[in-house]
């Protein structure tokens, strides 16, 4: 699998961040032909106790990166990405990255 990964940046306002994101921007990620997973979270501090170094990331996931490569050709995404600056005001760092999946580890009880 290959997904892309944001990293949003603490935004300007926050009072319409989450319904933004959760009623406008996602709804169109979930649009992008090819999407198998979409994962995303408030980042609640560093794993130090210190203060979170982002405000929330995002994982959407494709089956491969041929599946990846037709979602970056698609309209879909282009509008995606074109609504990013809208809600994203502090700024996000997005990357294509491998998923690997680790598999079940043993019972530690």
């Amino acid at each position: 699998m290959i997904r892309v990964l944001a990293l949003h940046n603490t935004p300007v306002e926050l009072s319409s961040y989450d319904d933004y994101y959760v009623n406008v921007h996602m709804p169109l990620v979930r649009r992008i032909p090819g999407v198998r997973n979409i994962r995303y979270g408030r980042v609640i501090r560093a794993a130090d106790g210190g203060p979170a170094p982002y405000f929330l990331i995002s994982d959407v996931y494709f089956d491969d990166e041929a599946a990846l490569q037709a979602a970056l050709d698609s309209p879909e995404m282009a509008d995606a990405f074109a609504d990013v600056p809208n809600f994203a005001t502090g700024g996000a760092t997005i990357m294509i990255c491998e998923a690997k999946d680790v598999s079940p580890l043993p019972d530690s009880h």
